[in-house]
């Protein structure tokens, strides 16, 4: 299903991850004290601003600060709004 939101100028919609829920010793993390994830994948991007152009694109996975962005619900799911400026990098 594609997204019907286009964000303005230079902000893009971010899906977070799915947040950890096992560490890497095995030991199952519980829904309380799971982690705001700080990584996720680009699902729409504006057009930038008028002299400079989006690094980013549609499918990028990125990673950013910890309380970047704005939370969205939408369809059931949740998005995060964002400057470009808050993604710190692709990966």
């Amino acid at each position: 299903m594609a997204l019907n939101i286009k964000p303005l100028s230079d902000r893009v919609i971010i899906e977070p991850a799915a947040a950890e829920t096992q560490t890497a010793s095995g030991i199952i993390i519980p829904d309380t004290a799971k982690e705001k994830p700080q990584k996720g994948t680009v699902v729409a991007a504006g057009k930038g601003k008028k002299d400079e152009p989006l690094t980013v694109k549609v499918g990028d996975v990125v990673l950013y600060g910890k309380y970047a962005g704005t939370d969205l619900k939408f369809n059931g799911k949740d998005y995060l709004i964002m400057r470009e400026e808050d993604i710190l990098a692709i990966i």
